[in-house]
């Protein structure tokens, strides 16, 4: 009992190096971890030792990852879950320890599916381009079954508790992340809608509980994603999302235009989207979307070569499909001094906000001696 107490104040120092209440060095700091990993593998059969090894190990394997150690740290908190799932059973506190640990082995294995600013590299998924790496997809399936263990282990516990309910909102939130970068846009933004909806019952139910604004730092999150995703939605996913309540109003002047750039027709729209003939016609009027376009030349040596201004420029416009966009400029690109010539190979890619992978363009058109007509898509 004596040892196991020692453990446990080890234990309660560590927290406070870690929270920073108790200052150490850098190499002390990781001295006292290793030291009190060594001390909890011992208590095999005591629940909380159990779940403070893996809480740990969780700790060890974040500051892995932060140190670039990728490897190492998916090594760790692989030995960290089994730990935590043992113990998750005999408490709530345990079973949350377990949920963030899955969550955080999703991140770090997930983390070549995503770009820099965290947003999906393939968000259209293997199907257009060349999508991922099948070591990355199978990593990124991988993350999203353990995410969504984690939605299942927070939805278990107590819903009554805030704490339970806030935590099961957030991982919805990484399973819809997780979701968006293995290509699957409609159940993404579905997971979306869900957490979203979750986080304002919080906010519903206790204001007062709020006022730390991580609720509404959240909800911007989960609108600045429902707005990308929605950029990869195809019209029958609007029209799914949109009949199953997943489709929050303030969205519909998005839908619409996004179904518009498809090419659907205004009477299609109303139809799909449950509105009324003049409500599309309004949405579509009043709704802007920037149109970013790239003509690319093929040079001797094999690789596309971009033009310059006005070749490779933006616009806002209202009403208008992509295929629209690309005629005028492609009218506008076979009588300028810039057009290559007859047995030339270019092409001509437009995207819908923002510049990204040929594959997620809107608009894409190739031109060569072997396609006379062009390859349009």
């Amino acid at each position: 009992m004596v040892q196991r107490e020692a453990v446990l104040r080890l234990d309660a120092r560590w927290a406070r190096v870690r929270s920073g209440a108790e200052h150490t060095e850098p190499g002390e700091r990781e001295r006292l971890l290793d030291e009190l990993i060594g001390a909890l593998r011992p208590f095999t059969d005591d629940p909380r030792c159990t779940a403070l090894l893996g809480l740990r190990l969780a700790d060890r394997a974040a500051a892995r990852f932060a140190a670039g150690d990728r490897a190492g740290a998916l090594a760790t908190i692989e030995e960290g879950l089994r730990s935590s799932e043992r113990a998750a059973g005999h408490s709530a506190e345990f079973a949350r320890w377990y949920a963030r640990g899955l969550i955080n082995h999703g991140v770090w294995l997930s983390w070549p599916l995503s770009d820099a600013a965290r947003l999906p590299r393939h968000p259209l998924g293997p199907a257009v381009g060349e999508g991922p790496s099948a070591m990355e997809r199978a990593a990124g399936e991988r993350a999203r079954d353990l995410t969504r263990t984690a939605v299942e282990v927070w939805a278990g516990l107590d819903q009554r508790d805030p704490v339970n309910r806030r935590g099961l909102a957030q991982a919805k939130v990484f399973l819809g992340d997780r979701l968006a970068e293995l290509g699957f846009a409609e159940e993404a933004a579905a997971w979306a809608v869900t957490a979203e909806s979750d986080f304002r019952q919080l906010l519903l139910a206790d204001p007062a509980a709020e006022e730390s604004g991580e609720t509404e730092e959240a909800l911007d999150h989960i609108g600045r994603q429902l707005e990308l995703r929605l950029r990869f939605l195809t019209f029958g996913s609007l029209v799914s999302l949109r009949s199953q309540g997943l489709l929050p109003e303030r969205l519909l002047p998005q839908a619409v235009v996004a179904a518009r750039i498809q090419g659907v027709t205004e009477p299609r729209i109303a139809a799909g989207l449950g509105l009324d003939a003049e409500q599309v016609r309004t949405m579509l009027e009043v709704t802007p979307w920037l149109a970013v376009w790239r003509f690319d030349v093929r040079g001797p040596d094999g690789l596309w070569n971009t033009l310059g201004h006005p070749w490779r420029s933006s616009t806002e416009v209202r009403n208008r499909t992509a295929e629209d966009v690309a005629a005028e400029l492609l009218h506008g690109f076979a009588g300028s001094a810039d057009h290559p010539g007859d047995g030339a190979h270019w092409r001509v890619l437009l995207w819908w906000q923002e510049e990204g992978d040929p594959a997620g363009a809107k608009y894409r058109l190739v031109i060569g001696p072997d396609t006379p007509s062009g390859t349009p898509s």
